[in-house]
């Protein structure tokens, strides 16, 4: 799924309509996995001047750059995490987790050549899957109108349930963004 795919959802699991904060929490969690791959495309392009053709092809499957997304995208530290959220009965906390670990699942099965050692650091073990959000020669056609779905779904009902203009042009922004991104990746692969 795309990032702002993941921010809807994850607010619309964990976020709290009488909570703002756990609202927010629950937006940053669900961006927390993807936040290394900003970070490092951002400093390559940008800073480093490496034309994006190589960052994507070369550096993204670097050994290097792959450590990083091992750590972001585990399963076992995020479940630790959640698990000591959970004991502090921290509701932010908990929603910064929880939606953290719902990118995760929803990612699991939606990577395909680009997936990610969700279960470092026990294994270092990479499921391919054979379904993409992104890829069309991996049924990316079936399975980006679900997620598109799901994301407006979402976003309505963190819509209707939240009462604060904040969350409300989080929640448009957001599908915008979605809405733009959704079908960019069939002409871009």
């Amino acid at each position: 799924m795309n990032t702002p795919a993941h921010l809807l959802v994850g607010g619309a699991v964990f976020g709290k309509p009488d909570r703002r904060g756990v609202t927010v929490a629950a937006f940053l969690g669900a961006l927390a996995p993807d936040v290394s791959l900003y970070l490092m495309v951002a400093v390559s392009i940008w800073g480093l001047g490496i034309p994006a053709d190589t960052v994507f092809r070369e550096l993204y499957y670097s050994d290097a750059w792959q450590s990083v997304f091992a750590v972001d995208n585990s399963f076992i530290l995020w479940g630790i995490a959640l698990g000591l959220a959970l004991w502090r009965g921290n509701a932010a906390l908990v929603a910064f987790t929880g939606a953290a670990l719902l990118h995760l699942a929803f990612d699991f099965p939606l990577h395909t050549h680009d997936a990610r050692m969700h279960f470092w650091p026990l294994s270092d073990w990479v499921f391919e899957s054979p379904v993409s959000y992104w890829d069309s020669r991996a049924h990316a056609g079936a399975v980006a109108p679900v997620a598109l779905t799901m994301s407006v779904g979402a976003g309505v009902y963190l819509w209707v349930r939240h009462k604060t203009w904040t969350i409300k042009a989080i929640v448009a922004v957001l599908l915008a963004m979605e809405l733009m991104s959704s079908g960019i990746w069939r002409f871009v692969f």
